[in-house]
């Protein structure tokens, strides 16, 4: 791997609260974080921020944001970042953060100049990166050949969530922004995962010039596995058919490393997760076809949800690193 000043270079791709998650953690090693984040999402507050004013969806960028902040404000300017406003008409519904974010960029002029400056404003110790600047929707192609489109009307199912997914695709084709293939280009290492997979994974590898950029990195690909299926997306899969799917789009052969919980569960939690239709992710054999080293490890963090733990997760990258 290559080295830069002793530092080594780590990009996190994904979105949602699974990196959220793996961001938090590794913050505090020392090594040059970026983060390649989704810019597709369509629901809650960053839907109506985007359709009302024009921007990408901040939502996603605003959780990097956060969880990458540090200094003596960060824990202030993390409950003032996630703060969700419940009264109002106007603000009912949204977060400080998104609103802070399509301000900045309507005063700037660019996504990505806003994100850069929050950065600025939150002390982050890493980058930011958008997947990309161009506006597009998500789509997905169900068994019956049926095309849903918009983030959030795949994520929570409006139509019969049994049926599976067959395709994912952006409406129309989104180029990706050139310091996240520049990043994915010049890492050491490139984490994926954890997150859902057809709504905050796979969308940063639809983006043009992303899995071109994953061929000719020679960092090596860690990725980590979800711990519960979701209905309406990952119905039944296995560890083996979350990996095959990440694979397939972005055009890698094998992964260096696949990250596996096999932490046991409290049983009272995982009655609560099988009313909603999520259930324990198996790790079948076929898994081995995958990547070149499965990793089983103890990733869980439990309180009343399961959510891997990001300090647990941040030191199993960092022994790979």
């Amino acid at each position: 791997m290559k080295i830069a000043n002793g530092v080594k270079k780590v990009v996190v791709i994904g979105g949602g609260t699974g990196t959220f998650t793996v961001l938090r953690g590794l913050k505090n090693y020392p090594h040059d974080i970026s983060v390649v984040v989704t810019m597709f999402d369509s629901g809650g507050s960053s839907g109506v921020l985007r359709d009302e004013h024009g921007i990408l969806p901040p939502g996603d960028v605003r959780k990097c944001l956060v969880a990458l902040s540090s200094g003596k404000q960060e824990e202030i300017l993390r409950e003032l970042f996630t703060h969700r406003f419940s009264k109002g008409s106007s603000l009912k519904g949204h977060t400080f953060g998104n609103i802070f974010l399509t301000a900045l960029t309507e005063i700037l002029g660019k996504e990505d100049r806003a994100i850069n400056e929050a950065g600025s404003i939150l002390n982050i110790k890493g980058n930011v990166l958008p997947v990309s600047l161009k506006k597009a929707h998500l789509c997905a192609e169900l068994e019956d050949g049926s095309v849903i489109e918009g983030e959030s009307n795949i994520d929570v199912p409006k139509h019969d969530g049994n049926l599976q997914i067959v395709n994912i695709f952006l409406k129309p084709k989104a180029k990706a922004h050139k310091e996240a293939i520049k990043a994915i280009e010049e890492a050491d290492v490139v984490v994926i995962g954890p997150g859902d997979l057809y709504t905050s994974i796979i969308p940063n590898l639809l983006a043009g010039g992303i899995s071109k950029a994953l061929k000719k990195s020679k960092a090596k690909v860690v990725y980590i596995l979800n711990l519960f299926t979701k209905w309406g997306n990952t119905n039944n899969y296995s560890a083996s058919d979350h990996a095959k799917e990440v694979l397939r789009y972005s055009r890698l052969k094998r992964f260096d490393y696949i990250v596996c919980n096999v932490e046991k569960m409290p049983k009272e939690i995982l009655i609560k997760y099988k009313c909603e239709k999520k259930f324990p992710v198996e790790i079948d054999e076929d898994i081995y076809k995958y990547g070149e080293n499965i990793l089983k490890e103890n990733l869980c963090r439990s309180d009343h949800l399961l959510r891997h733990g990001s300090r647990r997760v941040a030191k199993v990258i960092d022994s790979l690193i």
